[in-house]
């Protein structure tokens, strides 16, 4: 066999660590995954730091060891959002990591509202303040957690952090630093009034870089063999590095990402204050590309989630769910009057149960009410950021016959991107510039369109 070059992408997601080996034409050439471990706990859940190092080696272990030969040039690592880790001055964890969806920090993000103001707060962070964001689990944890005060001196986002322990220097990318809201997205620069407000020490947030800057090399005692002596790179923010992975990170380009959360990405010129203070308020973030020079207006509805409860109510598994899409399918649009409301709270009721009501009907209601709040917040991002160019759509929720069919007509024409691994794929070929390695120009990863 001949021996190639090869890039690693490893993307940590909130459910699992998923891998893919990608040669220097962007295929992919093997795929490995491993759970993410979380611990459940009255508020959402948390984790340790070290756990997510663990899940991204067995994902990149499993993906390396049915690769083809091939020397790995580059290892790129992005990861979900707001969960971080603090360590102390040696480098350990100093307390746990609290997922990026728990409530701890609800006070906090009020207080913050009410001290800094939300409309200001919203032109220099890109998001709205909530518990959403670093900045307010970062001050639960100092108020809650005494190893936060007397230990802590840096934080850390996921990617960023498994990137450290692979061997690579601490680094702060962009676009993961635009999701603590102590960030500023317009300046690119870390916000010291909202720093000051958290109560952080100096020094406590890292450089700030771009995605695909060099981070260091993977250690020589890497249990990652074959990745021993690559260059690293942070791949930034999940959703954001999937968009590359799909080919959909050019300005205009919209992703359509249809996992749990379905998460909207669109790539944009930088925007002034005053449009980010818009589009926050139409509840769309906004924040630096992993794309160089451009913003990401990111959404997101739980349409996954949303989708799951539904199934779980039908008593359908979501991995056999082709029959019942058959036969939405052949529903009518109005699903027999049957209408799913709450989408975008954490209660679903269904109204207009009548005598003709079947399964079929109650998914197909329920595909029409995620297909709605999808396009509406297409409609916002539009309304900032003018008419898109074109969306690709990934993730398992984007596939089966009635989904595919409810979201053209809500959403109009897509194309379907081919990635398996979107996120991974695109923390690969990002990777590739911290290595200097030039790339083809993709056609793109998408097959068709809807």
């Amino acid at each position: 066999m001949v021996s190639t070059e090869l890039l690693l992408g490893i993307d940590l997601g909130t459910t699992s660590s998923k891998a893919a080996v990608v040669d220097l034409d962007g295929r992919e050439l093997a795929h490995g995954r491993a759970p993410t471990r979380w611990r459940k706990v009255p508020t959402g859940a948390e984790a340790d730091a070290d756990d997510f190092v663990q899940a991204a080696i067995a994902s990149a272990a499993q993906a390396l060891a049915v690769a083809p030969p091939g020397r790995v040039t580059a290892v790129g690592v992005a990861s979900m959002a707001e969960t971080g880790a603090l360590l102390d001055r040696d480098g350990s964890v100093v307390t746990p990591s609290i997922a990026w969806h728990d409530s701890r920090g609800a006070e906090e993000a009020e207080r913050l509202e009410r001290e800094l103001g939300a409309e200001r707060f919203a032109a220099h962070a890109g998001v709205p303040p909530t518990p959403l964001a670093s900045i307010a689990k970062y001050r639960w944890l100092r108020e809650h957690q005494p190893g936060a005060i007397s230990s802590g001196i840096r934080w850390l986002s996921v990617a960023e952090y498994v990137v450290r322990q692979l061997g690579g220097e601490e680094v702060a990318e962009l676009s993961l630093a635009s999701r603590t809201g102590m960030f500023d997205v317009v300046e690119r620069k870390w916000w010291d009034e909202a720093l000051d407000w958290a109560g952080a020490p100096p020094g406590l947030m890292p450089e700030p870089r771009a995605a695909g800057t060099p981070a260091g090399t993977v250690r020589a005692d890497s249990p990652l063999e074959r990745a021993r002596g690559a260059v690293l790179a942070v791949g930034g923010h999940d959703h954001l590095s999937a968009a590359v992975g799909a080919g959909a990170d050019g300005e205009g380009d919209v992703l359509d990402s249809c996992g749990t959360a379905e998460a909207f990405v669109r790539a944009v010129a930088p925007l002034s204050r005053e449009r980010i203070v818009d589009a926050v308020a139409l509840d769309v973030g906004v924040g630096c590309n992993v794309t160089p020079g451009l913003h990401a207006l990111l959404a997101s509805v739980r349409s996954g989630a949303v989708l799951s409860k539904v199934l779980a109510l039908l008593g359908v598994d979501p991995d056999e769910r082709g029959p019942l899409e058959r036969d939405a399918l052949a529903a009518p649009a109005d699903a027999g009057g049957l209408e799913l409301r709450g989408v975008a709270s954490d209660e679903l009721s269904l109204a207009g149960i009548g005598r003709d009501s079947s399964p079929a009907m109650a998914y197909r209601a329920a595909l029409e009410a995620v297909g709605a709040a999808g396009a509406e917040l297409l409609d916002h991002m539009a309304s900032v950021a003018g008419p898109a160019r074109r969306l690709v759509t990934t993730g398992g929720w984007a596939e089966g016959e009635a989904a595919m069919a409810v979201k053209a007509r809500h959403l109009g024409r897509f194309e379907h991107a081919a990635a398996v691994f979107a996120g991974a794929r695109g923390a690969a070929l990002t990777a590739a510039r911290a290595a200097g390695v030039h790339l083809p120009a993709f056609a793109g990863a998408s097959e068709g369109a809807a």
